[in-house]
């Protein structure tokens, strides 16, 4: 598409229709269905439980707190998990970076992927600091909130792949964020309109640092970076700050042209709250999501292979397109970053152990090379079956399938799994699960009444919704 001359005088357009339907659905009032808000119960404390077990792990740590150490900031957000008293947007980032850095936590698959809880990091932290300051906010609101958040990702992600243009997921992260945030600070519709086109016309993060040869760390804090830079961009709006009405559509300058090579946004249905009821839950184990599958396949097959790992002699991996494209890797995995999206790695240390966890991606448990040995004798293909289930708007399956063959040519039954435990179609069976992972993670935290009480939170569903923000997340903080 041409560009109008530099220095040539246009006309100010009106708003994009994309940013004018995202600002009228935030503004709108939903009244959710109990499954939308049930499943938001569980995805916030799902969220919450990968934040505390973060804490483990000092390469996560060690990006946490106040850019200026020892910096209180009085009447600011809480960290749960944490002592820190942060300014929002700052809350912001360490609360996602916890909740986003062991691959943990909700996911949403579809032509670009995501995980819908990343703006939990951003929703929570404003809640709690609107909370302390005056505002009678109630968990009922960010559970609200959450759902419009999922949405907006979720729906937007349905049929615009930024992956394929080399630009990563988190650009809906900040994009949801800045929507709903803008909402609960009280923007008025300019404001909040303003608010979404700053979030349009920001830099946008590279893929680079989620693919090899650069896979790194980068990518356990790009969504606390996304969410908190959403806030950021909400209360800059708040200010009065102008927007640009053609962010998105601006021959050669907007973003679609600039980012998505003349592409249009698309929406593929109306926003609502199918995401938050479809949305997937990693209830087991801690992998990319598109081999979750994959690993309930290998731990199926480790009571008939953990003894004849010698007499391996190809191991066939039916899988999605997308899984191909994002995570199959041969040679060297450089960190725990590359680790936990290779799919071959992912396969190999539950045949070879029979399990997979957060500490399984470390350098310790990588160092064995049996695991290596295991990659090297795996050959993924594409299912087209598989590839069209994923995108099928009834299905959206993950199907996996993995049949190994022995050294005297003998083979083992093929075990395939089309949908992970986490899965909508497998929700009943996820929840005792999910209720399990989160009474483990308060456990790493907390001990005593404390921990009791967030346990027998979980159970209450109403209870919850009902308390104010605050005394929430007083709850779920260290004292200093």
């Amino acid at each position: 598409m041409n560009a109008p001359a530099e220095g040539a005088r246009l006309a100010r357009p009106p708003y994009d229709a994309a940013l004018t339907d995202i600002a009228s659905y935030v503004q709108a009032t939903l009244a959710p269905s109990a499954e939308a808000l049930t499943t938001a119960h569980w995805s916030l404390l799902d969220a919450l439980g990968c934040g505390l077990e973060s804490l483990d792990y000092p390469a996560c740590t060690k990006l946490l707190g106040p850019t200026v150490p020892g910096t209180i900031v009085p009447g600011g957000a809480l960290v749960p998990g944490t002592s820190y008293e942060l300014d929002p947007v700052t809350a912001a980032f360490t609360l996602g970076t916890m909740i986003r850095w062991l691959d943990y936590n909700d996911t949403w698959l579809a032509a670009e992927w995501g995980h819908p809880s990343d703006n939990i990091g951003g929703i929570l932290a404003v809640a709690d600091w609107q909370s302390r300051n005056g505002h009678a906010i109630a968990m009922r609101e960010v559970l609200l909130a959450m759902i419009k958040a999922y949405e907006i990702q979720g729906v937007l992600a349905l049929d615009n792949a930024f992956n394929r243009v080399g630009l990563d997921h988190v650009v809906l992260v900040k994009v949801a964020t800045t929507a709903v945030v803008a909402q609960m600070l009280g923007l008025p519709p300019e404001q909040l309109i303003a608010a979404l086109s700053l979030a349009f016309v920001d830099g946008q993060a590279l893929r680079t640092y989620r693919q090899a040869p650069n896979t790194g760390s980068r990518k356990s804090w790009a969504a606390g970076d996304a969410t908190a830079r959403g806030v950021r961009l909400a209360l800059i709006a708040r200010t009065g700050e102008m927007g640009y009405p053609s962010a998105l559509s601006a021959p050669l300058w907007g973003f679609c042209d600039a980012s998505l090579r003349g592409a249009p946004l698309r929406r593929a249905q109306p926003y609502g709250q199918y995401v938050m009821e479809n949305v997937l839950y990693k209830v087991s184990f801690p992998a990319e999501f598109h081999a979750q599958t994959a690993v309930e396949c290998a731990l199926a097959l480790h009571p008939q292979v953990k003894d004849r790992l010698d007499e391996i002699a190809t191991i066939t991996v039916r899988t999605q397109q997308s899984a191909l494209r994002i995570i199959s890797k041969d040679g060297p995995l450089a960190n725990p970053a590359d680790r936990d999206h290779c799919l071959q790695y992912m396969i190999a240390v539950p045949l070879l152990h029979g399990r997979l966890t957060a500490a399984d991606y470390e350098d310790a448990v990588a160092a064995d090379p049996r695991i290596d040995a295991l990659r090297a004798r795996m050959v993924c293909v594409e299912d087209a079956a598989f590839s069209r289930d994923y995108l099928d708007p009834a299905k959206r399956s993950i199907a996996n399938g993995i049949r190994v063959e022995f050294t005297d040519g003998s083979r083992l039954p093929e075990v395939v799994v089309e949908y992970p435990v986490g899965h909508r179609r497998r929700r009943e069976e996820a929840r005792p699960l999910l209720a399990e992972k989160f009474h483990r993670n308060v456990a790493r935290r907390f001990a005593g009444a404390r921990r009791d009480a967030l346990v027998a939170l979980a159970a209450d569903a109403a209870r919850l919704a009902a308390m104010p923000v605050r005394d929430f997340v007083d709850m779920m903080v260290i004292a200093p």
